[in-house]
């Protein structure tokens, strides 16, 4: 095995552990996660490995990772059309980056086991009652009582049961026809059709199925070139819940090697990143393609730390850096994280987070201005373009249902719509119109980025 030295799956057990639910019978939390370990895997290490080799593609600047999905999955909003409608907007999104900046897009979902989220305060008190905070279905229940705030471990399972059934759905869409660029016009919305963005995607289907015209005219088409009938969608999720994760743990019967298989791509949030901590320790033992959360709060030196925990021998594809720090607070600390890790040469994919340092609160909602957003994703590759490096990628909370959760847009969402239709059980979300916009500007960013590097090497 070619796993990290001393580690095993249960080593992170004798590490400082932040954010971990506190079970009130630790025996049938023992229980629930022996069944889990019994349970066949969500994914497989080869998927895992051809994501981190398309991660490595990212890296060396011939790629981009567009990973987004819900803030955290709920039990009671599992519905196959919201599924296919975040999958289609999805497509949306990797189309426009594809066919606008002529670039491979690595398409990773937050789905399919995001289900627990980390807490600024471990309680939550309201008219006077304070309760355990909701830390995700598979901890608890956003419902605001005794019974569904007291952590319980049968979550878990039920986390398990939709992971599968997503991603069961997931497949058929990603392999079975749907994701056909033939469809390119039918993956539009309802509620999108009549938006700025939805009049702007149907003008590049339009190129897109002209381009399809001639392509088959040269015979060339769906029918007998696969990456024009089906697509690849890769999952991941923060792995916060340890216990869940290491039920999950396997060994690679090809390679003698350590995955998690609750999903490809696993990520260490900001308030988890403790170099001495559980998160970490586990995390550095298992060889799928990793994320870590940079925000204001990370130095130079303590990412290249982190970095020399998690990825040793600095494997192209292994260490996708998520920076989340504001939109006013991108400028003071990128650029220094940046030139950190060129002089030391670490291979990584730099990926952005427009959501999480833009959060304020509006009329009694938390919320995100989608203004806001848009100047952090303009500002994490004016860095980029400044310091000579790949602006990689983006990450993203969004969703296919008509939500009104981020103020602003091209149709804008105001504080008195907020309410309309708000139906995070966390963090607010771009709906599909939000998304798409800022899937265009991602690529006029990417097209200037191409510029830019023509011109250096011409120079």
């Amino acid at each position: 095995m070619t796993n990290a030295k001393n580690w095993s799956p249960s080593s992170w057990r004798a590490k400082p552990a932040k954010q971990l639910p506190e079970y009130p019978d630790e025996d049938a939390v023992r229980a629930v996660e022996t069944r889990l370990a019994s349970y066949p895997p969500l994914v497989f290490a080869g998927e895992a490995r051809a994501l981190k080799a398309e991660l490595a593609r990212v890296g060396e600047g011939n790629g981009f990772l567009l990973q987004g999905g819900d803030c955290a999955e709920a039990f009671a909003e599992h519905h196959p059309d919201g599924i296919r409608d975040f999958f289609r907007v999805f497509l949306q999104m990797a189309v426009v980056l594809t066919f606008g900046a002529a670039s491979p897009v690595t398409k990773v979902g937050r789905i399919a086991g995001q289900f627990a989220k980390p807490r600024s305060s471990s309680v939550e008190t309201q008219d006077g009652v304070e309760l355990p905070s909701y830390r995700g279905d598979i901890v608890n229940d956003i419902a605001f009582t005794p019974e569904g705030r007291t952590p319980n471990p049968e979550r878990m399972e039920m986390a398990f049961r939709q992971s599968a059934a997503t991603l069961n759905l997931l497949r058929a869409f990603a392999q079975g026809g749907y994701a056909n660029l033939d469809n390119v016009h039918t993956w539009m919305l309802g509620f999108v059709e009549d938006s700025p963005q939805g009049h702007r995607y149907r003008s590049l289907a339009n190129r897109i199925s002209e381009t399809l015209d001639f392509m088959r005219a040269c015979g060339i088409e769906s029918k007998n070139t696969p990456q024009l009938q089906s697509t690849d969608l890769y999952t991941s999720h923060e792995a916060l819940l340890l216990g869940y994760e290491q039920a999950f743990t396997r060994v690679d019967s090809l390679t003698g090697d350590y995955y998690d298989t609750s999903g490809h791509m696993i990520w260490i949030g900001d308030r988890t990143r403790q170099p001495d901590h559980a998160h970490v320790e586990y995390a550095r033992g298992v060889k799928n393609p990793l994320g870590l959360k940079c925000g204001p709060s990370l130095s130079p030196d303590g990412l290249l730390e982190l970095i020399d925990i998690l990825n040793p021998q600095n494997e192209a594809g292994r260490m996708t850096l998520i920076c989340r720090f504001g939109a006013d607070k991108v400028m003071d600390h990128l650029p220094a994280l940046i030139r950190a890790v060129e002089k030391e040469g670490r291979k990584v994919v730099w990926s952005c987070d427009p959501m999480h340092g833009n959060t304020v609160s509006v009329a009694g909602y938390k919320t995100r201005p989608f203004d806001r957003i848009m100047k952090e994703v303009q500002a994490f590759f004016a860095v980029h373009r400044a310091e000579g490096t790949h602006a990689g990628g983006i990450h993203i909370e969004m969703t296919g249902t008509n939500v009104t959760e981020c103020t602003g847009g091209a149709r804008p969402v105001t504080a008195d719509t907020l309410s309309d239709r708000y139906h995070t059980h966390c963090d607010p979300r771009l709906n599909a119109e939000q998304a798409i916009e800022l899937a265009f500007l991602m690529a006029e960013n990417l097209q200037a980025e191409k510029k830019d590097r023509s011109a250096r090497v011409a120079a």
